[in-house]
């Protein structure tokens, strides 16, 4: 009896530690480009006792489960960038290993590709087999060697144009807009990129432009220094001989990354505007990440600023109620808008989901808001933004605490929901059809909830990809509830519509071709009447109808 018992404590002693020893490990990690930006689509094949490929998603996160212990090789490859190898990787039982990548573009496929080599052909044709950065295409299996991603690279040039016009205002027969919108970016020293940007807006007077050049140092772990200078002329009124608006705008930024753990991004804009006199601001702004395990970060965010969303999202209007600085005016005196924006968010990511809970604090000082119909400037108590047919409208100063909770999940591939919900205050007026010169004396900030849904995807065969959105707010606000909200739940107010649709194209000259719709509160809710200086109803509104399309060349 004692001898039985003996032997099956024996067998279950070696049996656990071989149970053990085949408990399976997991490899994820985050695929950015050397700007840190999520890589979705990048294919990532680990190859050892077997071999798996999974896709990285829209915040460049990739994980790969149930993998036995051993000695693992990881490769990433997107088009547009050159693959990267990571080699003698070794997965004990019930390990986890965190494996970020960077990627570096094809510039560094002259200067890597040996002269008279072919043994890495293979790579190099599918490289350079389309610029296109999204749709994932099938790599040619090979056993060759992958140039490393530390290597330098030579120079190449790219670059977009596009040209957008359309409709803004009250509606489809209002204020008419058109752009032409410009990027150039060229690779120097092997890690250094170089940047000109520019946007030139045509609306019911002289052209306006936005000009931008910019420098950037990239470094192995995405994050590195960038130096960015940015000019704008808004030309005057007729009203306002002389009343021009000139900004120009010096950015510098950086980012540090201690291990796997702490990721720190942070900089300072320094804003010269001329316009009824000169006044200088600093902007200063910085976040800090901290993960907690492969799926849960915790992050901390200041900004002084609201995020530009016009120059650097060509093709697209650059309409200068949208970009730093945002000026306005009382009785011919100018007016800066400054904010402090401070927010801690606890964000959940896996393969397909996102999650995020955070709350904020903002404090606005002058916020400039929008307003649309036939406008006169004589009475000096709104500025004309020229460029997109509105004017812009001084606010109160108001301070708000609010609340932000976003859900996105990938429904099946080529198809995202995304929910967002958020309480904070926002600035109303209590009474309607009063005087523009009068308005700002009954705007008072106030409690209001926003939710919003977004359907997102690409549509397989045509490769459109679309986006539609419907923002929810309980009152007729006239800023935006959470204005800082920059999460994957973010969405113009009201019903807006995005469709983006490749072209094929056969021209001589490298490429790709596209054609772009933008439909922004198509519905035009969420006016509310006032009355301007020549009696005529016009309307503040948090965001005003637009209809807009237009082509874009990229190369």
């Amino acid at each position: 009896m004692y001898r039985k018992l003996a032997l099956l404590m024996l067998v279950l002693g070696i049996g656990s530690p071989l149970r053990a020893s085949k408990a399976p490990g997991i490899i994820s990690g985050y695929v950015r480009n050397t700007a840190g930006i999520p890589q979705m689509g990048a294919a990532v094949e680990v190859m050892g006792s077997a071999a798996l490929t999974v896709f990285t998603d829209e915040h460049g996160f990739y994980r790969v489960n149930g993998l036995v212990p051993g000695i693992y090789s990881v490769k990433v490859s997107a088009p547009s960038f050159l693959p990267v190898l990571r080699e003698s990787l070794e997965l004990s039982a019930g390990a986890s290993i965190l494996l970020d990548v960077t990627l570096r573009t094809l510039f560094e496929a002259v200067q890597l590709a040996p002269a008279h080599d072919t043994a890495n052909n293979d790579d190099w044709k599918w490289v350079l087999r389309s610029t296109a950065n999204r749709p994932i295409l099938r790599m040619v299996d090979d056993q060759t060697g992958v140039p490393s991603a530390a290597a330098k690279s030579s120079s190449r040039l790219s670059g977009s144009l596009a040209f957008v016009a359309g409709y803004s205002g009250q509606g489809l027969g209002s204020a008419s807009d058109m752009n032409t919108a410009f990027s150039l970016h060229k690779l120097i020293f092997g890690s250094d990129t170089i940047g000109l940007l520019g946007n030139v807006g045509y609306g019911t007077s002289s052209p306006a432009s936005v000009l931008r050049a910019s420098f950037r140092h990239s470094q192995e772990s995405g994050a590195g220094p960038e130096l960015a200078l940015t000019l704008q002329n808004l030309p005057a009124p007729d009203a306002m001989p002389g009343g021009g608006i000139q900004a120009l705008t010096l950015a510098v930024s950086d980012g540090l990354k201690l291990g796997d753990i702490v990721e720190l991004k942070f900089g300072s804009e320094l804003q010269g505007i001329q316009f009824l006199g000169r006044t200088m601001a600093v902007r200063p702004y910085g976040t800090a990440d901290v993960r907690l395990s492969e799926n849960l970060i915790v992050e901390y965010r200041y900004a002084t600023s609201l995020p530009d969303k016009g120059v650097d999202q060509a093709p697209g209007p650059a309409e200068f109620g949208q970009l730093n600085p945002r000026v306005s005016m009382v009785n011919y005196s100018s007016a800066v808008e400054s904010a402090h924006h401070h927010e801690a968010s606890f964000s959940y990511r896996d393969e397909k989901s996102t999650l995020q809970a955070a709350g904020y604090y903002d404090r606005f000082a002058d916020p400039a808001l929008t307003g649309v119909g036939e406008f006169s400037a004589d009475g000096g108590d709104a500025l004309p933004d020229l460029l997109a047919g509105r004017f812009i409208y001084r606010g109160i100063n108001y301070s708000t605490e609010g609340l932000r909770l976003v859900a996105e999940r990938e429904l099946v591939a080529g198809l995202t929901l995304t929910g967002d919900y958020a309480f904070g205050s926002a600035l109303e007026l209590e009474r309607t059809g009063v005087a523009l010169a009068d308005a700002r004396q009954w705007l008072r900030p106030s409690l209001h909830h926003t939710a919003a849904g977004k359907l997102s995807g690409v549509i397989p065969r045509s490769k459109t990809a679309w986006a539609a959105s419907y923002r929810w707010v309980d009152g007729p606000v006239l800023t935006p509830v959470d204005m800082f909200n920059s999460s994957t739940g973010r969405t113009e107010p009201f019903l807006s519509i995005l469709i983006r649709q490749p072209i094929p194209y056969t021209g001589f000259l490298p490429g790709r071709m596209e054609a772009v719709v933008d439909l922004r509160n198509l519905l035009a809710q969420g006016y509310v009447p006032v009355l301007g200086e020549d009696g005529r109803t016009v309307y503040l509104v948090q965001s005003a109808r637009a209809v807009r399309g237009g082509f874009s060349f990229t190369f």
